[in-house]
């Protein structure tokens, strides 16, 4: 009885981490397409970079697969489900360590592509399409101008010459970019000032990280005890 009864605690603990994987799945994508959204825009389509979102968004959706997996398996007291569950959960974990690893390894790498496509895109700000708008919303967020800084936008054929978008104005008014004053715009580049505002949110991501990778090891560690239960033909409720 008191096997019978841990096992039935456990069950119940198990649903509870169900839940919280439901809720990571669900933010793991939505951090994903963010983070897509971002790439699609700064970053050349096909680099080592820009496929780290896909990634993330394709181990969210598999996580809530599996957790759909594991609910039935716990429902129906299935060894199979459950031992599919296991062995889906920890490649889920093998996953995100290796996409932490490759994060890490390539964050230089990141950085120097996000810095030519950032060029890139400034080449692209005279056609007035999307990039414009987008490059625009990026300067005034992070009060910067230019990639290394104000300077790069004499490379652009910007009209009329010789100025520079009115985003990068400390007081964004329409027209503030022509015959700019140096103590009037932001001076330092976009691709540092946006380095800088991820590298001080890189401990709440890695803190956040190290959150959904103990709940899922919680998740491997209840799953196995129940998969041992089920298999040693204990009733389970």
């Amino acid at each position: 009885m008191a096997v019978e009864g841990g096992m039935r605690c456990v069950k119940i603990l198990h649903y509870v981490l169900l839940l919280a994987f439901f809720a990571c799945a669900v933010g793991l994508m939505a951090v994903g397409i963010g983070a897509l959204f971002i790439f699609n825009q700064t970053v050349s389509q096909g680099t080592a970079s820009s496929v780290l979102p896909v990634v993330i968004i394709a181990v969210g959706a598999f996580l809530f697969l599996v957790a759909i997996v594991g609910c039935c398996g716990a429902c129906q007291e299935s060894y199979c489900l459950m031992l599919t569950f296991v062995i889906f959960l920890s490649l889920i974990v093998l996953v995100e360590v290796a996409t932490a690893i490759a994060g890490y390894v390539l964050r230089d790498k990141v950085r120097s592509e996000f810095n030519k496509d950032f060029r890139q895109q400034m080449k692209n700000y005279p056609k007035q399409n999307q990039t414009d708008l987008f490059l625009d919303e990026m300067q005034k967020k992070f009060k910067c101008c230019g990639a290394a800084n104000y300077t790069d936008w004499e490379t652009v054929p910007l009209e009329p010459k010789d100025r520079v978008p009115d985003s990068c104005c400390i007081n964004v008014t329409v027209g503030c970019g022509v015959n700019f004053k140096v103590k009037d715009i932001h001076t330092e580049g976009c691709v540092e000032k946006i380095g800088a505002w991820l590298r001080s949110n890189v401990l709440v991501v890695a803190a956040a990280a190290l959150g959904i990778a103990f709940v899922e090891v919680l998740g491997i560690v209840f799953a196995c005890c129940l998969v041992k239960s089920i298999q040693s033909g204990y009733e389970v409720m």
